[in-house]
């Protein structure tokens, strides 16, 4: 009997235990979905709501002292940033703004030190950034300046524009310190480089800072590709810098100016525009470099003309020094009569100075066989860089004309 009374009471106590567990789990649940309840409001609730869901919570600490210090009241702004720090002591944002406060409090060495342990933690926290380059560049230092400017301009394609001009007005006023600076950051080669070179291009002071870090980054292990030197090249052709065209060109012996027509036999595109053949096409008009026929693994320029359109073949630019000079090729005649409906021509690029045309075909050449080319012409003291042109003669009617160039050269006449 004793037996059967017992076990209503172990029930019971049983049953006690599983209520209290139970009723744990729906307390413990409740205060969970709580907290999940009011996390978006503490990130994105009004501040004063926030601080009064989540009075102790680190986020709401620091979004506190980010309003006081927005708003000017910066010993607020500093109270409630140790607070939040305090709660977690790795809080980048937090971290900031106490450095934002000791620099308004004019503790800037303080703040020099906190925002350097703010920036170096994320390299994502922009203020941190930008306040250390303001303040590393009111000191002189470059390096320390144009690194924290690098790690911004890296993730905020926005903010390119101010950071490029702080590059460039530190280039171009204090070139012998700041230079080395921006050409090793360049050699780097971070995401913003074409977009930083592309715009040294408006003014002389912009065209003379591109050549001088062109010429920086030919010594160094990330010279200019030959996009980016071409860029330059046409921008300094464009702008009339014929000088400085030549010295880039001559310092950084690409192509080398020693020789007159870069790429002359058509089998290294290699070097950059306009030291390099340009291809013209239009409607009657076709060029285009491929192996040669008679001649397979040689490539040669072929040129399909209708005889009756109007326009330029081929170029490309050299800079002969005044003199007399002789221009050799070789040419061979698929069909039509080259002679009479094309002429290499050189003419100034700076617009004076006339240069008389040169044949595009040889006369009494055999069909469809290689024959040389020559003609003699005179570069005037006026004339510092030319243009080597294949242009057409065009005709009243059509008439079809298919011929190869290769070998091309121009050599002193003497």
């Amino acid at each position: 009997m004793r037996d059967k009374a017992d076990k209503p009471a172990a029930r019971r106590r049983r049953i006690g235990g599983q209520d209290i567990v139970s009723y744990g789990l729906i307390v413990g649940a409740v205060v969970l979905g709580w907290q999940i309840a009011i996390q978006p409001l503490t990130q994105r609730a009004p501040v004063e709501v926030a601080v009064r869901l989540a009075p102790g919570s680190p986020l709401v600490l620091r979004r506190a002292a980010e309003s006081e210090l927005a708003a000017g009241r910066i010993d607020n702004a500093a109270a409630l940033s140790r607070d939040a720090l305090g709660r977690s002591p790795f809080d980048v944002r937090a971290l900031r703004v106490l450095g934002l406060t000791e620099a308004r409090a004019g503790r800037e060495d303080e703040a020099d030190d906190i925002l350097t342990l703010a920036g170096n933690w994320s390299l994502r926290d922009d203020p941190a950034h930008a306040w250390l380059v303001e303040r590393r560049l009111r000191r002189g230092d470059y390096a320390s300046s144009f690194a924290h400017a690098d790690t911004l301009v890296r993730r905020r394609q926005d903010i390119q524009p101010q950071v490029f001009r702080l590059f460039t007005v530190a280039g171009t006023e204090d070139p012998q310190r700041s230079l080395p600076v921006i050409a090793s950051l360049l050699a780097a080669r971070p995401p913003w480089r074409a977009a930083y070179l592309n715009s040294l291009s408006q003014t002389p002071q912009e065209l003379q800072l591109a050549a001088s870090l062109a010429i920086l980054l030919e010594a160094g292990r990330a010279p200019l590709t030959s996009g980016e030197l071409q860029g330059l090249y046409w921008a300094l052709l464009g702008k009339g810098q014929v000088q400085a065209l030549n010295t880039v060109r001559g310092r950084l012996n690409r192509p080398p100016p020693g020789v007159a027509v870069t790429n002359g036999g058509f089998a290294d595109a290699a070097a950059p525009e306009p030291f390099q053949w340009r291809l013209l096409q239009k409607a009657g008009i076709v060029a285009e470099v491929v192996a040669d026929d008679l001649r397979p693994s040689n490539p040669a320029l072929r040129v399909d003309y209708d005889g009756y359109a109007t326009g330029t073949v081929a170029e490309q630019l050299t800079s002969l020094p005044p003199g007399a000079y002789r221009f050799t090729a070789e040419v061979r005649t698929e069909t039509g009569d080259p002679a009479a409906r094309l002429a290499w021509t050189l003419s100034c690029a700076t617009g004076e100075g006339v240069i008389p045309p040169l044949a595009a075909g040889a006369p009494n050449a055999a069909p469809n066989a290689w024959a040389p080319l020559a003609g003699r012409f005179q570069v005037p003291n006026t004339c510092p860089v030319q243009w080597l042109r294949l242009e057409t003669r065009a005709d009243d009617r059509r008439a079809p004309t298919v011929v190869w160039f290769d070998r091309i050269a121009i050599s002193p006449a003497g």
